[in-house]
């Protein structure tokens, strides 16, 4: 967090309808960022601390973080430390002193050591990404919604340019300043093992798997040579910095797997929400012209376009996959599997394979999310069926073809059994 297409009618319309084209800035209509009330869980708990219906509780060496995350239901075991210099707390992090991460499905926080504030990112139904920083006050939390700060960095093209969420793989120096012409990489689930966690730390078992975690470099042209060092997860941080001031001792494998995952989706369904509603809302501006009620073409192929990179990230589609078995260190993976909802057989989209690739069953749990849900119903629709059409097999193209048989059909009775507006599944 940093600190605090041609439309071809247009000359059909007016300036107002106009407006509601390509190219919005996200505080026009509809989406009106700035002044539209969040209601993520963020929102709600500073709801309720304002009533006195809960309490945070202050910690002399971590201030809120124990008691926020409890709030938050966010497990201390989906711990990550990044120790290079990204954060506007950038003067407290070094790679003895790393910031850490925590988030479950809907909320990310990072604790700084000796940091005045706790930064803290949510997926809002409605607006996307939306950022907060908690005072570390003794005297009482204090919450508040960051605006336009926040979004120089989490509204770029790191984030497809809308309010979202990004994890950055960087070359760090050893005093933890990023080298930026060594390289940079936006972490996503499809990213090449050997690009991803520059300036994190990784723990875990993972044979064969080389990656840019646990490194530092004397100087950018260490970190330029054409055979600079490879990064494993280990099994324990002791030699690279204390993790006595942490929640735990980790920065856990499978959990920096989750995040790449899930921040990818939260952001492509952002932008099935954004565009959908933008392209409905200027449906509507050049029906009133026009004095017509039908569903344009371009609405149609609009959402569509938008809505379909949703499709494969919700199938994993494209996923890199692990060169072999992997395992993470801190309890995270058994964690995050005992949430969720399951099918009448007992099975759930958070079942991990950690062989070959991450989920045992290659579809998004965050589908039965909150910001999911609120898709708009004509993004949902177009979700639902391409879902149909890949899992029943008559989509059988290339892109999909990660999934096996028994995969699709497994996927496609858990959805029915655990979506009620998902179209049931012959059994």
């Amino acid at each position: 967090m940093a600190r605090i297409g041609t439309l071809i009618l247009i000359a059909l319309v007016s300036p107002a309808a106009a407006l509601v084209g390509f190219g919005q800035d996200v505080d026009d209509p509809p989406i009106r960022y700035s002044k539209t009330p969040a209601s993520d869980p963020v929102a709600l708990l500073k709801t309720r601390l304002q009533k006195g219906a809960v309490r945070l509780t202050y910690h002399p060496a971590r201030g809120y973080l124990d008691s926020f995350l409890n709030a938050l239901g966010i497990s201390p075991s989906s711990q990550l430390l990044v120790f290079s210099k990204t954060s506007f707390q950038r003067d407290f992090i070094s790679p003895l002193t790393p910031r850490a991460l925590y988030f479950n499905d809907d909320v990310y926080v990072g604790w700084v050591q000796g940091g005045p504030v706790l930064e803290v990112s949510a997926a809002d139904p409605q607006l996307g990404g939306v950022f907060y920083v908690v005072e570390q006050d003794p005297e009482g939390p204090k919450i508040h919604r960051q605006q336009h700060e926040c979004l120089s960095c989490h509204e770029s093209g790191l984030t497809g340019n809308l309010p979202g969420h990004t994890v950055r793989s960087v070359l760090t120096l050893r005093d933890g300043l990023p080298t930026f012409n060594a390289g940079t990489y936006v972490t996503g689930p499809a990213s090449p093992f050997e690009e991803r966690w520059g300036g994190w730390y990784v723990t875990g078992n993972a044979p064969g798997l080389t990656h840019l975690g646990n490194l530092t470099f004397g100087s950018a042209a260490e970190a330029n040579a054409p055979e600079r060092a490879r990064g494993t997860a280990v099994p324990s941080l002791s030699p690279y910095c204390s993790t006595r001031p942490y929640l735990t001792a980790h920065s856990d494998l499978v959990a920096h797997l989750v995040l790449a995952h899930q921040v990818e989706v939260h952001n492509r369904i952002t932008r099935a929400s954004y565009e959908t509603r933008r392209a409905l809302a200027f449906e509507a501006a050049l029906q009133r012209e026009l004095g017509r009620d039908t569903r344009l073409d371009s609405t149609t192929r609009r959402i569509g376009s938008v809505c379909e990179p949703l499709v494969r990230s919700l199938l994993c589609a494209g996923e890199a996959p692990l060169p072999g078995p992997v395992a993470g260190s801190s309890g995270y993976a058994s964690w995050f599997a005992r949430q969720g909802a399951r099918d009448r057989k007992g099975r759930s989209l958070r079942e991990l394979d950690l062989r070959t690739r991450l989920f045992r069953y290659p579809c998004s749990f965050l589908i039965q999310s909150g910001t999911f849900t609120a898709l708009p119903p004509e993004a949902k629709s177009y979700v639902y069926r391409r879902l149909e059409e890949v899992l029943s097999g008559k989509d059988a193209s290339r892109e999909f073809s990660h999934l096996t048989p028994p995969d699709r059909r497994a996927i496609r009775e858990i959805l029915a059994d655990t979506l009620p507006d998902f179209p049931a599944a012959p059994r």
